[in-house]
């Protein structure tokens, strides 16, 4: 500086003039462009440099330059860096009369220049280095030392004030985001358009990559991908691991925040085709947790190496407390419904049974009347002939027709006494013989599979076949073309000791599946002419017996039903 008061101006309008950036502009990078022109015009400098830290890398990277470092604009291995690193790790200003004499920088081009470099220091971090150049040797002088010292000590004042302005403005974006994200949370009780909505609000919100949750269930110790959102979302991706499997059974079992850095170097890491695909790096998983109970994990996936900040860390935990109340919500209001449901059912039955028993007090007569004319018949054919049987069976369930008949009128008594010893093999042949003729008019095929000795069973005989009917009857409607029947008995272990397994398997069109888990619900049927009564009843005789039936398969290779009841004792 040839002038002592011409560059005390100088310096003096130049640090104003950083000053003023940060009033005139909100936008860190453009108020490092003004930065870098003031420093120019101040110092008798040839290029001039901004190198900030990264703060997911640690490494110095350039902002912003000017002149012989322009070219090297959004590198991290600039020249003069060795310099850079240097004032950075020693936080000390430096000067370098000859870059050829400076053994602390690497091999440089342009050997005959001269630099000089301050760092640019926030609460005692660095933050990164305001570094300046020239093409000749001895350029710079320690009062330009000084110089830059004090210009970069306003740029780094003016750089905190803006950042702290963007950090307001993002965490302003973040509090609308949970307004927004409470407000459509608490618009809906289906379960899965929360599961949804809340990996769509993180999205949003946390500015990344991908969202996705999982929810935890306790029982099978199992994490299930509920919900996804962001990438390239036209792929459908399904995920269920064990805790054991993945870095989120810390997450549920330590009840934190686990944060990875680099997800490609995590060998058991559970995205781990979602991540290549997706081009995933870095992830921070957050607890879902209601109460004192972790209900699933929330995370946040980014697609370049990044470290989460406090704020980000805080504004998805507060997001994940939001959705755990509204999942738990979601959850109480479907027993609700639940509940609800099964009340009008309860009363649906109520209603039933009245006038259930309205019709059995009528039937009761004619019913009399018409046993009475039948045995007045006397019919009788020779022991060969087919009618012979078919008598014989009118006239059994004219008796059995009877006893429903007083049952209904006795509903609510013990059934004890009507239960006797048969065997189940002879049981299941009547009452195929029953439905011969429909299963030949159906076009049905049926196959027969039992054992060779019987297998007794203490039951009531026409309850027992009205719940083989109610199966068989099912699997003919199911079959309107005709098609296969198999009917299977076998003896199989117990933990009691044995019991008698019976299958019947169709080749019909299968249960939709819509109604297929609650099959076995009262009042639940697919068919437009159907009462939704037939498994219901079905359900409650092989329960009455001490048994149980279930679905074991269906499809439109047809269905599969299984009964069980316990063999008698010998």
């Amino acid at each position: 500086m040839n002038h002592p008061a011409f560059a005390a101006r100088s310096v003096i309008d130049g640090l104003y003039r950083i000053s003023s950036a940060a009033t005139d502009t909100d936008d860190p990078a453009r108020a490092l462009e003004r930065i870098i022109d003031e420093i120019m015009g101040v110092l008798p400098a040839d290029g001039a440099s901004i190198l900030l830290v990264n703060p997911d890398t640690g490494a110095l990277e350039i902002a912003a330059s000017r002149g012989a470092a322009e070219s090297a604009r959004g590198l991290a291995a600039a020249p003069g860096d060795g310099t850079a690193e240097w004032v950075a790790l020693h936080r000390k200003p430096l000067v370098v009369d000859s870059v050829a004499e400076d053994l602390q920088c690497a091999s440089i081009p342009d050997a005959e220049r001269s630099k000089m470099a301050a760092p640019m220091e926030e609460h005692g971090v660095v933050i990164g280095v305001v570094h300046v150049e020239s093409r000749r040797t001895e350029a710079f002088t320690n009062d330009d030392l000084n110089v830059l010292t004090l210009l970069t000590g306003e740029a780094t004042r003016v750089l905190g004030q803006l950042w702290m302005i963007q950090k307001l403005k993002v965490q302003a974006a973040h509090f609308e985001g949970l307004v927004r994200a409470g407000r459509h949370l608490a618009s809906t009780h289906n379960l899965q358009s929360i599961l949804e909505g809340i990996t769509r609000e993180a999205l949003e919100i946390m500015g990344c990559r991908l969202c996705a949750l999982f929810l935890y269930d306790a029982t099978n110790g199992l994490l299930r991908l509920e919900a996804m959102s962001g990438g390239r979302m036209g792929q459908p991706c399904e995920e269920e691991l064990r805790l054991q499997d993945s870095a989120l059974g810390t997450v549920i079992q330590r009840r934190r925040q686990v944060e990875v850095t680099d997800l490609l170097r995590v060998e058991e890491h559970h995205f781990t085709e979602v991540a290549a695909r997706e081009g995933l790096v870095s992830m921070l998983a957050t607890p879902i947790t209601y109460e004192t109970e972790v209900i699933g994990v929330l995370n946040a996936y980014t697609d370049h190496t990044h470290r989460f900040t406090n704020a980000e860390r805080e504004i998805l935990a507060l997001l994940a407390s939001l959705g755990a109340v509204s999942i738990q919500n979601a959850r109480l209001y479907a027993r609700v419904f639940a509940g609800e449901e099964t009340l009008r059912r309860n009363e649906r039955l109520t209603t039933l049974g009245l006038l259930s028993a309205e019709i059995a007090h009528e039937v009761r007569n004619p019913l009399t009347v018409l046993k009475l004319l039948f045995e007045g018949l006397e019919l009788d054919f020779p022991g060969n002939d087919v009618r012979s049987r078919d008598v014989s069976v009118i006239g059994e369930k004219l008796n059995q027709l009877e006893t429903i008949v007083s049952r209904v009128l006795e509903f609510g008594k013990s059934r004890e006494g009507m239960h006797s010893r048969y065997d189940l093999g002879s049981l299941l042949e009547d009452c195929l013989h029953l439905v011969r003729m429909k299963l030949l008019q159906s076009g049905v095929r049926l196959k027969i599979e039992l054992p060779h000795e019987p297998i007794p069973v203490h039951a009531n005989k026409g309850q027992l076949q009205q719940a083989f009917l109610n199966i068989i009857i099912n699997a003919l409607q199911a079959m309107p073309q005709g098609g296969d029947l198999r009917v299977s008995l076998q003896r199989e272990p117990d933990e009691s000791g044995a019991r008698a397994a019976i299958e019947f398997a169709d080749t019909g069109s299968g249960i939709p599946d819509s109604v297929r888990a609650a099959v076995f619900d009262s009042f639940l049927t697919g068919r437009g002419d159907g009462t939704g009564l037939g498994l219901g009843i079905v359900k409650r005789i092989m329960r009455t017996h001490n048994g149980d039936v279930s679905l074991v398969s269906s499809g439109p290779e047809g269905s599969i039903f299984r009964l069980w009841l316990p063999v008698a004792a010998r």
